[in-house]
């Protein structure tokens, strides 16, 4: 169907290239494009790709926006914060551009459901913010057969890649496991609140370009970004002969939430302990707390509370773990994130009446105790992607 006069009006600066015309455009209107996470990397590239008139546009996220979202979430303003924000970036994309259909997903992406999620689109642009999500996307778009672009920031850098079927290799050629470990998240270790709108801006001309089969795309190739030096680098890589899905003889033939991985829910439900509840617990309970300090051993070298003991959060997740009395354990971490998985999955194990610092030693040190040596959370271990 050619395109009417408000939209020849509308993309006429598309139009104007050669590269795209009147043939181009047609294509981005039945183009069907997901963007998974309607966060910091997202907003930005929903805004473009809206913009740019990619005709159905998904928005899958279960979460809603908060005061702290605004920093960096150019999709949502103050009146926007409570609600969700699938549907509300639904209402913003609408307002810039009516012609199109928008669908709001709001949901958390599981295994159980990626499939189904991904079905009606033919090209997912992963901007969420958790490293187990971009496996699991990963994982999807080989095993169905997707277009795939995945954009990651931490703290001042970012990296972006793309992926086709049967083009070039995955994310799991590059980062063949997971280790979250080595991916906190942005509330644990900040980010540059114009960062993601460079990352997202990538992402949605990427996107484009797989779908117009225009220029050189990021196949084989990680571009990184660091805004303090302002300078993009290049890493190209190949794909892996024993990659886990996309290899020779993959042992990944169906998506799986990955071990460890706690859903919304399961984290909304943890029982958490303020500091100065704590403190008070911690001098006058019979029997005394168990304070297991989940973070890694060169964190927990460098400061922790006096009698909490380090039990990695790996070895959580391979079940390795003995709780004599469950109701007194107190799980401990840098910021409440990984003390938070850790009570679901002890939950998981039968223990119950586990609790989690809020805040975690940051808020404890804020709070109760500024001498308190607390790791950052960067390590040497590496920057997730």
């Amino acid at each position: 169907m050619a395109l009417s006069p408000s939209e020849t009006r509308r993309y006429s600066r598309h139009l104007s290239l050669a590269e795209i015309g009147p043939a181009g455009q047609e294509r981005l209107r039945s183009a069907r494009v997901l963007i998974v996470g309607a966060g910091g990397l997202g907003s930005p590239a929903a805004l473009y790709l809206a913009a740019a008139g990619i005709g159905t546009l998904g928005l899958l996220d279960f979460d809603r926006v908060d005061d702290s979202n605004l920093q960096r979430q150019v999709l949502f303003d103050t009146a926007s914060v409570g609600s969700p924000k699938a549907h509300s970036a639904r209402a913003r994309l609408l307002g810039l551009n009516p012609g199109l259909r928008i669908i709001a997903h709001e949901a958390e992406l599981r295994a159980a459901n990626v499939q189904a999620l991904f079905a009606d689109y033919e090209l997912i642009v992963d901007g969420s913010d958790r490293i187990a999500t971009h496996y699991l996307v990963n994982d999807a778009c080989v095993l169905f057969r997707k277009a795939l672009v995945t954009a990651a920031v931490y703290r001042f850098e970012g990296t972006i890649m793309s992926y086709l079927p049967d083009r070039g290799p995955c994310y799991r050629c590059l980062f063949p496991r997971i280790d979250e470990t080595s991916a906190p998240s942005c509330a644990e270790v900040g980010v540059l609140g114009v960062l993601p709108g460079v990352l997202g801006t990538l992402a949605a001309t990427e996107a484009v370009k797989l779908l117009l089969n225009l220029g050189e795309p990021l196949i084989g190739r990680l571009l990184t970004y660091d805004a303090l030096e302002l300078r993009f680098q290049e890493l190209r890589f190949v794909r892996r002969r024993d990659c886990a899905v996309c290899g020779e003889h993959p042992s990944i033939t169906v998506p799986s939430d990955p071990k460890g991985f706690c859903s919304s829910e399961e984290l909304a439900a943890v029982r958490s302990v303020e500091a100065s509840e704590l403190t008070r617990e911690i001098s006058g309970r019979n029997p005394p707390l168990q304070l297991i300090d989940v973070r890694e051993p060169y964190e927990f070298a460098l400061g922790h509370l006096p009698g909490a003991i380090n039990l990695p959060i790996g070895r959580i997740e391979l079940e390795d773990v003995t709780l004599s009395n469950p109701g007194t354990v107190v799980f401990l971490c840098r910021s409440g994130a990984r003390s938070a998985r850790a009570a679901v999955l002890a939950a998981r194990l039968g223990f119950e009446g586990t609790r989690s610092l809020a805040g975690g030693l940051l808020a404890y040190r804020e709070q109760i105790d500024r001498t308190l040596y607390v790791a950052d959370a960067q390590s040497s271990k590496g920057k997730p992607t």
